[in-house]
């Protein structure tokens, strides 16, 4: 059997380095308090004359009374006990009880500081636990973390020292992947929502012209062109929501005239209109604005063609264009069905569609006020929407003459 597990060292956690570390040092200053105490001990322990008579008479089985009138006598120093002088006898057994009385002080010291290291090595762990709490719950929360869950923060209450900056830091990492992931989801509905024009498109030239069994050569060339068209302006589409889902990333910055933008998006949806007999008022003033051509078209073909698909037959809308001293100005209204004043600002949350009777097909993904949206912000505007009372909406998208810069 593999006994390599046996054999290999555990890693130590931070919690017991921790502790180590606090017992070591409170060990180390133990022993050197102790060994300080030990020598000024020894420097200065004195025991009384009482003391030493005692010990003195013990050993020599001489009484105290004895001794003492032994040492009162000058000639004490030449009295012999056993043959030596008792002078000697009295200065050895001082020495002797007082290296006894300092190796009982260390051997005890010891023993209180093993049991003191012990206690602090308990403390330590105790106290490493609570101060590695945080880690805990940063760890628990990064486990806990999937797609779906980036929302949840650490929110760590305390001091601020490293503990505290590391949750923050970690907080604001999650909130840096939850703009990516959105981003990214948004993209991709972004890009199915505005790609079914430019398909569509490719799918009538083709099927219109196939159909024709005395399709010409000018045809296919001219079929060629349009596909060929739409292709290019889908991938110019596809770059720029690129960019708008990337936070902070650059836009290209070109003076537009939303005025002429809104003469080509009513022409370009002229049909869709005709067939729901919608009357068209045009009130366009320029309005010259910097930013991406290709996101403002969308977002001026997105108003178009909601306040088109989203009337009523026989019905109206209306788009006009200006600037003052402020920025731009669009906005289209159309006629329509009574929208709850509650609801307004929930038309621009992605995939809402107030009206649930209405298939995809004919009511739309619920995307294109919420791309509006992100392209207004993204160009330093502003979007509103007003219920009209009648019935309908109306949408007012404010822009600066020029995008900021930072």
């Amino acid at each position: 059997p593999d006994m390599s597990w046996f054999f290999r060292r555990p890693r130590p956690t931070v919690r017991l380095r921790l502790s180590l570390w606090y017992a070591g040092l409170f060990l180390l200053a133990g022993v050197l308090l102790l060994g300080l105490n030990y020598v000024l001990l020894r420097q200065s322990f004195i025991l009384g004359p009482r003391d030493i008579r005692q010990q003195v008479s013990q050993r020599l089985g001489i009484s105290q009374n004895l001794l003492d009138l032994l040492q009162r006598s000058p000639e004490h120093q030449e009295v012999l006990v056993d043959g030596v002088p008792l002078g000697k006898i009295l200065e050895e057994m001082q020495n002797e009880i007082t290296q006894h009385s300092l190796q009982q002080l260390a051997v005890r010291s010891g023993i209180a500081l093993a049991v003191m290291a012990l206690l602090s090595l308990g403390m330590g762990w105790l106290l490493a636990g609570r101060m590695l709490r945080p880690l805990h719950e940063i760890t628990s929360t990064a486990r806990r973390l999937s797609a779906s869950t980036l929302t949840e923060r650490i929110d760590l209450r305390g001091p601020p020292d490293e503990l505290k900056e590391l949750a923050d830091t970690f907080d604001a990492m999650l909130g840096r992947l939850e703009s990516a992931f959105s981003a990214q989801r948004e993209f991709v509905a972004n890009a199915s929502h505005e790609l079914r024009t430019p398909l569509a498109i490719i799918r009538t030239e083709l099927d219109v012209t196939m159909s024709d069994p005395d399709a010409s050569a000018e045809d296919l060339r001219d079929m060629a062109a349009a596909i060929r068209e739409a292709v290019d302006r889908s991938d110019q589409l596809i770059d720029r929501l690129l960019v708008l889902a990337r936070s902070g990333g650059s836009l290209l910055r070109e003076r537009v005239d939303l005025a002429t933008i809104a003469t080509e998006c009513t022409q370009r949806y002229a049909v869709e209109a005709d067939a729901k007999e919608l009357g068209l008022e045009l009130k366009l003033e320029p309005a010259m604005a910097e930013g991406d051509p290709v996101l403002l078209e969308r977002l001026v073909a997105n108003l178009v063609e909601n306040a088109i698909r989203h009337n009523d037959s026989d019905g109206w809308f209306r788009v006009e264009t200006g600037s003052d001293s402020a920025g731009v100005l669009l906005r289209v209204a159309n006629s329509g069905p009574l929208i709850p004043p509650e609801e307004v600002e929930r038309l621009f949350e992605r995939f809402y569609r107030p009206d649930r009777s209405r298939s995809r097909a004919t009511g739309g993904f619920g995307l294109g006020l919420s791309i509006v949206k992100a392209v207004a912000q993204a160009h330093g505007g502003t979007v509103e929407a007003r219920a009209l009372p009648e019935g309908g909406l109306e949408v007012t998208v404010r822009l600066p003459q020029k995008v900021a810069t930072g």
